[in-house]
């Protein structure tokens, strides 16, 4: 009965082994390791916060001037509909920083201030123009950032947050398309990843703020995993070999 004995404890002994050494290896693994609950906000999560902010208090205003004084029923149908809308998402953006314990902006920027100034000057056809153009233009700068921190924020409240913001910002961009008046080719380039980038995070990399840590490629991880299994297996067979 001791050598079945000693049959049956050496598969479960090596198996042992076995599973300490993927363990081991495995927490290398990129996204294995599970995140600390509790994580702070980054500089991708505050350039949401703010962004979101920062259109409410200036599109708010913009829309209602839509609304009071387009030359045409459908600028004016959009303008009230986006400054609601707005509202909406304000509200939301508030509720996420009170939740998060995150100082919002009071007041929009000198730009913004400076694009309600032009639409205050400017009335029929013109008005139009460039209410369309101005949140045309700026709608088209938050969208790709409100989709890097999605993929990329550690954050929940951040996530809830950029998925209600996108859906506004995705409607806001269709409603001013049906105007007829966007002008596509003055629309700024998109800002793409380099080509040889080996991360789909790149793209988000320039809104990303990192804590001044040193970013490490994938190729990298994987090979540093990949060092640490091999060496983990090596000692395994030393191991069983003696036993």
């Amino acid at each position: 009965m001791a050598p079945l004995r000693s049959a049956r404890r050496r598969p479960a002994h090596r198996v042992a082994v076995l599973l300490i050494t993927l363990v081991a290896g495995l927490g290398v693994l990129p996204g294995v390791a599970l995140a600390a609950p509790g994580s702070q906000l980054n500089a991708a999560d505050m350039t949401l916060l703010n962004g979101v902010r920062l259109a409410g208090l200036w599109e708010m205003p913009a829309g209602q001037m839509a609304a009071e004084k387009g030359q045409s029923r459908r600028v004016r149908e959009i303008g009230a509909e986006i400054s609601r809308q707005h509202g909406v998402l304000d509200q939301l953006v508030v509720d996420a920083a009170n939740k998060l314990g995150a100082t919002l902006p009071t007041e929009p920027t000198a730009e913004q201030k400076g694009w309600l100034v032009e639409m205050q000057n400017a009335s029929g056809a013109r008005f139009d123009q460039i209410f369309v153009t101005r949140l045309r233009v700026a709608h088209g700068k938050i969208f790709p950032v409100i989709g890097a921190v999605r993929a990329s924020t550690r954050d929940a409240t951040v996530r809830k947050l950029a998925d209600e913001a996108n859906k506004f910002v995705s409607d806001h961009m269709a409603m001013l398309e049906s105007t007829g008046l966007v002008r596509w080719q003055q629309l700024p380039p998109a800002a793409l990843p380099p080509a040889q980038s080996d991360s789909l995070v790149a793209a988000a990399a320039a809104n990303v703020g990192g804590g001044g840590g040193v970013e490490v490629s994938t190729t990298v991880v994987w090979l540093v995993f990949l060092a640490a299994l091999g060496t983990g297996g090596i000692a395994t067979y030393r191991i069983l070999r003696r036993t």
